[in-house]
């Protein structure tokens, strides 16, 4: 019953040595056109030869599943004698199979890339693509067709049996049996054992069991519920949302002081400021004590080095100024640079507490030295020791 199939078949392998030879040239005419300037050939590359076969051997495979497709709908549709539908379903494997045609083409032509990190096997990423998207649809194609076919021999079988009075019995799919076995449906020979006396319009009630799929879900959120319960309620070993909010925020917190620390260290004699806060004062003075007390006294009266108390200074008396000066010192008057022992914030905290000591006035202050300076250009103050004048009118 199926010697139709030698039929067609027979003129398709004349048809295809002639056509197989064109195809071949055609793809290695689109390979060569490089452009007026040399570049590297697809044929020097292996992988591209490669996916190149393969996809001009798939698409062997599928013209000759095509000619069958083609064969046995022009057979059963001619029984029927509806040629028309026979057209349509031509007109549709042509156009089904066209695209694979073009991009085959396409893809042979394009340039192969150097070697280098962005290629794949020594091509362009649009090049390995498209040939990779080529046997992807032509093996969609392949797939599609032989299932086709298939469906169409068991029918056109149980057609033939049912004219010579053969009796078959047909086998239900395998997606059909394991979505039966998923369910449990009961066969419908067995429905009669359960119906229910509901009747609703003529539909009746089914007394089926609930699926097994959806029994066992509810089962395992039984078990995944015990298990929360028993983790974050009972053990506590794992922390609520609340608590996970207080880690989070602790951590943020932590994070940004992080941050500010790193930030507030890269502070320079350019972008300092005063600092007035009470924990930066008292780390500025801690520092001071230790280690500049030896040179300007523990109160900034002066002794090796001059006072830091009075508004006269050797090397400026902004807080950049004297940032300046304890980052780099000024060696050649016995000042060390501190660069190398302080961080710039505890440099800044230095500074800040070397100008709040202005205006203290400790005992045993060391005479002026350098050029008076005010903050802000703001007048000088009256020297004290100067000579009063007393007008007399």
């Amino acid at each position: 019953m199926f010697t139709y199939k030698l039929h067609f078949i027979k003129p398709f392998l004349r048809k295809l040595f002639v056509a197989a030879p064109l195809l071949l040239l055609g793809s290695v005419a689109a390979a060569q056109q490089t452009g007026s300037a040399p570049a590297p050939s697809i044929w020097d590359n292996a992988l591209a030869l490669t996916m190149l076969l393969i996809s001009l051997v798939l698409l062997l495979v599928i013209a000759l599943l095509a000619n069958v497709v083609l064969g046995t709908a022009k057979l059963h549709f001619d029984k029927q004698k509806k040629s028309g539908t026979a057209a349509k379903i031509v007109s549709i494997l042509l156009l089904f199979l066209a695209p694979s045609i073009l991009h085959a083409q396409n893809a042979a032509a394009e340039a192969v890339a150097p070697a280098g990190p962005s290629s794949i096997g020594g091509l362009t990423p649009l090049t390995f693509w498209v040939l990779a998207g080529v046997i992807a649809v032509e093996l969609l194609v392949i797939i599609v067709m032989g299932l086709f076919v298939q469906r169409f021999l068991a029918k056109e079988k149980i057609a033939v049996a049912a004219e010579e009075g053969i009796a078959v019995k047909t086998k239900p799919s395998g997606f059909k049996v394991w979505w039966d076995k998923l369910n449990s449906f009961k066969p419908m020979e067995q429905e009669a054992n359960i119906v229910l006396d509901h009747n609703y319009d003529g539909i009746r009630e089914l007394d089926n069991r609930l699926p097994p799929w959806w029994l066992y879900g509810f089962y395992v959120t039984i078990i995944i519920g015990g298990i929360y319960l028993w983790r974050y309620h009972v053990s506590e070993t794992a922390p609520l949302s609340k608590q996970e909010f207080e880690i989070a925020m602790k951590k943020a917190d932590e994070e940004k002081a992080a941050y500010l620390a790193k930030a507030a260290n890269n502070v320079d004699e350019n972008t300092v400021t005063l600092m007035k806060e009470v924990t930066a004062l008292d780390a500025g003075k801690a520092a001071f004590v230790q280690m500049c007390a030896a040179c300007h006294g523990k109160a900034g009266e002066g002794s090796v080095g001059p006072n830091l108390t009075d508004d006269y200074w050797l090397h400026g008396g902004s807080i950049n100024d004297v940032f300046k000066t304890i980052k780099y010192g000024w060696p050649e008057k016995g000042m060390k640079a501190w660069q190398d022992d302080f961080s710039p914030v505890q440099i800044a905290q230095i500074a800040s507490y070397i100008k709040s000591l202005n205006g203290t006035n400790p005992p045993n202050g060391k005479e002026k030295q350098g050029d008076l300076y005010k903050e802000n250009g703001a007048a000088p103050a009256t020297d004290s020791t100067a000579k009063k004048e007393v007008v007399i009118k």
